[in-house]
């Protein structure tokens, strides 16, 4: 008679082994799945950041338009309403005068800031952009 009896000292070590692999890799995928959604809020932000860009520089030209061609004169602060893709973004541009005189030529310079934004201050889809520009009339 044989007495082959089987080692029950190793028993349980392939579910521990089984469970600890299981916990590695759901934390692995739930790091993943964090990573992935900051990655797209990231662009996300880019994306409107980018728009904030693009309003801010059409409050600077419609701030060297209302200088250039319809009054030659600035308005201290202005709402610019924008349509399409930038109808989210609240606009203000500002304007200061100043004159000066150069060989005897008087000469107006106007700065302009267009400062553009969109959200909630504090919250993570608040984008604001500020442009500037100097124009000489």
């Amino acid at each position: 008679m044989s007495a082959t009896r089987p080692d029950y000292r190793q028993r349980g070590f392939s579910i521990v082994s089984a469970i600890f692999l299981l916990v590695v890799l759901s934390a692995l995928g739930a790091f993943m799945l964090t990573f992935s959604n900051v990655q797209q809020m990231t662009s996300a932000q880019d994306v409107q950041g980018s728009r904030a860009y693009q309003a801010a520089r059409a409050g600077i030209e419609w701030g060297a338009y209302q200088i250039l061609q319809n009054s030659g004169s600035c308005a201290g602060s202005a709402t610019v309403p924008l349509g399409g893709n930038l109808a989210s973004f609240t606009v203000v541009v500002n304007c200061s005068n100043s004159s000066t005189t150069e060989a005897g030529n008087p000469v107006n310079m106007f700065q302009l800031t267009a400062t553009a934004t969109t959200g909630t201050v504090g919250s993570t889809t608040y984008i604001e952009r500020q442009v500037q520009a100097t124009i000489e009339h």
